[in-house]
């Protein structure tokens, strides 16, 4: 039999050595299974995302206002450059450009003060040729116009049917100080022009106005085409056999560019003239103090 090394102890003749020594195998045990039971959860776990919000509800669109025609439309005034509308709201937007939306009555229509308003006047396809008005303004089913009737910047609601719509690229700018006129196409400058200006007792009213219409007067040889605009003088309620209606034409001697002479009217050059006649109706004017 083999020879034990000197000083050695058999573990069989210890029991507790051995109790002790089944212990520790069993605590280290333990200890694995507790760190594998117990880690950091973030190690061995995916995070869990927040749940998505509740739906939020759509708000529901706005009720359009009905239109409330009169029962008889022959009790409203017409509104063209011969009469006066009351209770017509007026311009919000007095030297404001629009996006160049024109509109035409394909029949007559009645004007509101506002979406599903009182009725106030009754609007013809035809002024001085057909209608053209330009859009300040829309809400579903509605669209706000500028009126040629007085007082001037007067505005008014129609309903969105029997409509034909355009849009004309062209803007019109008069300044009354600089007394200088401007025609823009898609923001683009076409001409500039000196042109003659309202005097003082009878200034050319500002103001966001449109070309009413274009015509020939055999009666007179100052313009050989005049093209009338939606607004009016101030100060006189009738000129040249008119409504008093301010237009743009032009004038047989060029000493009156440059000065405030007229009645209210704008006098610009020939060559002015013939381009402005190939401006669309409905055209928006700006007639502003600069």
């Amino acid at each position: 039999m083999a020879q034990r090394p000197p000083g050695s102890v058999r573990l069989l003749d210890r029991p507790y050595l051995i109790a002790c020594a089944i212990g520790g195998v069993l605590l280290v045990v333990l200890v694995i299974v507790a760190v594998t039971l117990l880690g950091p959860s973030g190690a061995s776990e995916t995070p869990k995302s927040a749940p998505p919000p509740p739906p939020v509800a759509a708000a529901p669109p706005a009720p359009i206002p009905p239109a409330i025609p009169p029962a008889d439309l022959t009790t409203l005034p017409q509104s063209t450059t011969y009469t006066a509308i009351t209770g017509a709201p007026l311009d919000p937007g007095p030297v404001v450009a629009t996006d160049g939306t024109v509109v035409h009555p394909r029949r007559e229509i009645v004007v509101y003060a506002a979406p599903g308003g009182a009725p106030i006047a009754r609007l013809g396809p035809q002024q001085i040729g057909d209608t053209w008005l330009p859009a300040i303004a829309e809400q579903p089913g509605w669209v706000e116009v500028l009126l040629p009737s007085r007082p001037n910047s007067s505005a008014g609601w129609i309903t969105d049917t029997a409509l034909d719509r355009a849009v004309t690229p062209y803007l019109i700018k008069v300044h009354l100080r600089s007394l200088n006129m401007e025609l823009l196409k898609g923001g683009q400058r076409l001409g500039s022009w000196t042109v003659g200006t309202g005097k003082e007792v009878h200034p050319t009213p500002p103001g966001r106005t449109f070309l009413l219409g274009s015509f020939s007067d055999s009666a007179q040889r100052y313009s050989p085409v005049i093209l009338p605009l939606g607004t009016h003088s101030a100060t006189l309620d009738s000129f040249g056999g008119g409504p008093g209606t301010v237009a743009i034409h032009t004038w047989p001697t060029a000493n009156v560019f440059g000065t405030r002479s007229s009645d209210g009217c704008v006098r610009v050059p020939s060559d002015a003239l013939h381009q402005l006649i190939q401006v669309p109706l409905g055209t928006l004017v700006l007639i502003d103090e600069n």
